[in-house]
């Protein structure tokens, strides 16, 4: 086993002896060149210094490097078979040093998310992500149910409402919530408040998104409340039923994750509040998530943001 005690008997000090550095620089400059005078102004050094230099090298290795013919330098045998050895120590510390020079970036990471999600949650917080860590790279790409990590994604987050692909890691985002949500000045005109609880007045008008068509039914089954049929209108995401909630059409059946911008603002209220329904959503990924990786920083703060 190599060691760099002093004085072990295997210590590289001992069988590693090596030129001096500078005069190797020199010794290949002059090579290359065939001119002293010529190698000098490429280092920067005096024709002296080059000439200094050689002869220091040909002194420490006993024999000579080069037949000096009046301004020109040719190397001999041995100077021929030192510049191949120094060449390619040379093109390999090169090569090492532009490798942690510039180190390669890495592809961005592709987050796959469910588009509603994607508009309404994620795209108008992740700038803070950006801003936070702006040495991981991170493309976002829209899309809903199963998928194959294979095809370009390395990151996904959904719901877990559909078998996932065998040996996904699924991180815990969090749960699912859903509730009627309405224009402020239409809430009172759509439920009733009885004693127990806000209630939904009958025939209401209900909006549905067709990626969830079960929705209202979960809602009013949880809720224990049965609902008399009013009017009804079918939206293809949960994007465009929250807008005709918004745009003053009926009740949007909401996720709160979704809905809770508007919320804030005040562009929306939920009379009855939300409930569990008993899902959740995952940050999935197709080997377990390292600690302090890339990936565990977009994990931490992903939670953060669905607090």
């Amino acid at each position: 086993m190599k060691t760099d005690t002093p004085g072990d008997k295997n210590s590289q000090t001992i069988h590693r002896r090596l030129p001096p550095l500078s005069a190797l620089r020199c010794f290949e400059a002059a090579a290359r060149l065939e001119s002293f005078t010529r190698a000098g102004e490429a280092l920067h050094l005096t024709h002296g210094a080059i000439s200094r230099a050689v002869r220091a090298l040909e002194d420490d290795l006993g024999t000579r490097l080069f037949e000096r013919r009046s301004h020109r330098v040719f190397l001999t045998d041995a100077g021929r078979e030192l510049l191949h050895s120094v060449a390619n120590a040379f093109d390999l510390i090169d090569a090492a040093a532009r490798k942690l020079r510039a180190p390669a970036q890495r592809a961005p990471w592709v987050l796959s998310c469910e588009p509603t999600l994607l508009m309404r949650w994620l795209i108008p917080r992740i700038p803070a992500f950006f801003a936070a860590h702006p040495d991981i790279p991170l493309q976002l790409v829209a899309g809903g149910g199963p998928f194959d990590f294979g095809q370009g994604i390395d990151l996904a987050i959904r719901r877990n409402d559909f078998p996932w692909q065998r040996g996904t890691q699924a991180q815990w985002l969090f749960d699912e919530a859903i509730g009627p949500v309405c224009r402020p000045e239409q809430a009172a005109r759509w439920t009733r408040d009885d004693s127990a609880s806000v209630q939904l007045a009958d025939r209401a008008p209900r909006l549905h998104s067709a990626t969830r068509p079960q929705a209202w039914d979960r809602w009013s089954d949880l809720k224990g409340q049965q609902q008399a049929p009013g009017s009804e209108q079918v939206f293809e995401h949960f994007y465009f039923s929250l807008q005709a909630a918004v745009a003053g059409l009926g009740l949007a059946i909401a996720p709160w994750q979704l809905a809770r911008d508007d919320l804030e603002s005040g562009l929306l209220v939920a009379p009855c509040g939300f409930i569990a329904d008993g899902s959740a959503y995952y940050l999935l990924s197709p080997e377990a998530i390292e600690p302090d990786s890339p990936v565990a920083c977009l994990l931490d703060w992903l939670r953060e943001q669905a607090a």
